[in-house]
Protein backbone atom coordinates (compact mmCIF):
# COMPACT_ATOMS: atom_id res chain seq x y z
CA UNK A 1 0.00 0.00 0.00
CA UNK A 2 2.51 2.32 1.00
CA UNK A 3 4.04 2.44 -2.98
CA UNK A 4 0.52 2.76 -4.16
CA UNK A 5 -0.04 5.81 -1.67
CA UNK A 6 3.27 7.26 -3.44
CA UNK A 7 2.20 7.07 -6.78
CA UNK A 8 -1.34 8.44 -5.67
CA UNK A 9 0.45 11.73 -3.44
CA UNK A 10 2.69 12.29 -6.36
CA UNK A 11 -0.24 11.96 -9.10
CA UNK A 12 -2.11 14.47 -7.12
CA UNK A 13 0.87 16.85 -7.03
CA UNK A 14 0.04 17.38 -10.42
CA UNK A 15 -3.38 19.47 -9.71
CA UNK A 16 -2.20 23.06 -9.68
CA UNK A 17 -3.99 25.70 -7.23
CA UNK A 18 -7.50 25.93 -8.68
CA UNK A 19 -8.48 23.31 -10.14
CA UNK A 20 -9.84 19.90 -8.49
CA UNK A 21 -9.82 16.21 -9.79
CA UNK A 22 -12.06 13.62 -8.79
CA UNK A 23 -11.73 10.32 -6.85
CA UNK A 24 -12.24 8.35 -9.32
CA UNK A 25 -9.90 10.06 -11.75
CA UNK A 26 -7.11 10.05 -9.31
CA UNK A 27 -7.49 6.33 -9.15
CA UNK A 28 -7.44 5.87 -13.23
CA UNK A 29 -4.02 8.23 -13.14
CA UNK A 30 -2.18 5.25 -11.40
CA UNK A 31 -3.86 2.77 -13.24
CA UNK A 32 -6.68 1.31 -10.99
CA UNK A 33 -10.24 0.67 -12.15
CA UNK A 34 -13.17 1.91 -9.65
CA UNK A 35 -10.66 2.29 -6.72
CA UNK A 36 -12.38 5.44 -5.64
CA UNK A 37 -12.38 4.26 -2.39
CA UNK A 38 -8.76 3.05 -1.98
CA UNK A 39 -7.80 6.85 -3.12
CA UNK A 40 -10.72 7.70 -0.51
CA UNK A 41 -8.85 6.55 2.30
CA UNK A 42 -5.08 7.05 0.91
CA UNK A 43 -6.59 10.84 1.32
CA UNK A 44 -7.20 10.05 5.06
CA UNK A 45 -3.88 8.94 5.60
CA UNK A 46 -1.73 11.81 3.84
CA UNK A 47 0.99 12.20 6.07
CA UNK A 48 1.50 15.95 4.60
CA UNK A 49 -1.71 17.94 3.59
CA UNK A 50 0.56 21.09 2.96
CA UNK A 51 2.92 19.53 0.42
CA UNK A 52 0.15 16.69 -1.47
CA UNK A 53 -3.18 18.98 -2.08
CA UNK A 54 -5.88 16.73 -1.02
CA UNK A 55 -8.33 18.80 -0.39
CA UNK A 56 -8.10 19.24 -4.30
CA UNK A 57 -9.53 15.52 -4.57
CA UNK A 58 -13.77 16.00 -4.93
CA UNK A 59 -16.32 13.61 -5.71
CA UNK A 60 -17.63 13.23 -9.43
CA UNK A 61 -21.16 14.32 -8.47
CA UNK A 62 -19.28 17.41 -8.00
CA UNK A 63 -19.97 17.48 -4.00
CA UNK A 64 -16.53 18.10 -1.68
CA UNK A 65 -17.08 15.00 -0.34
CA UNK A 66 -14.98 14.49 2.95
CA UNK A 67 -11.56 15.77 4.75
CA UNK A 68 -9.51 14.45 7.43
CA UNK A 69 -9.50 17.97 8.62
CA UNK A 70 -13.15 18.33 8.28
CA UNK A 71 -15.48 19.73 5.46
CA UNK A 72 -15.21 23.25 6.13
CA UNK A 73 -11.69 23.60 6.33
CA UNK A 74 -11.70 21.92 2.39
CA UNK A 75 -14.05 24.10 1.60
CA UNK A 76 -12.52 27.04 3.28
CA UNK A 77 -9.06 25.94 1.23
CA UNK A 78 -10.18 25.17 -1.88
CA UNK A 79 -12.46 28.92 -1.25
CA UNK A 80 -8.98 30.72 -1.33
CA UNK A 81 -7.84 29.11 -4.08
CA UNK A 82 -10.26 30.38 -6.37
CA UNK A 83 -12.91 27.36 -6.36
CA UNK A 84 -16.58 28.33 -6.32
CA UNK A 85 -18.55 26.28 -4.23
CA UNK A 86 -22.39 26.79 -3.42
CA UNK A 87 -24.68 24.27 -1.63
CA UNK A 88 -21.63 21.98 -0.81
CA UNK A 89 -20.79 21.69 -4.95
CA UNK A 90 -18.41 22.86 -6.92
CA UNK A 91 -19.04 25.34 -9.79
CA UNK A 92 -17.73 26.00 -12.77
CA UNK A 93 -17.32 22.49 -13.06
CA UNK A 94 -15.77 22.05 -16.85
CA UNK A 95 -13.67 24.96 -15.99
CA UNK A 96 -11.40 23.93 -12.83
CA UNK A 97 -11.77 20.06 -13.42
CA UNK A 98 -8.13 19.25 -13.84
CA UNK A 99 -7.97 15.74 -16.46
CA UNK A 100 -4.80 13.71 -16.22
Amino acid sequence: MKNLSSRVYRSLMRVPRGKVTTYKALAESVGMKNGQRAIGRIMNRNPDPIKVPCHRVVRSDRSVGGYAYGTEKKIKLLSREGVSIKNGKIENWNKIIFRF
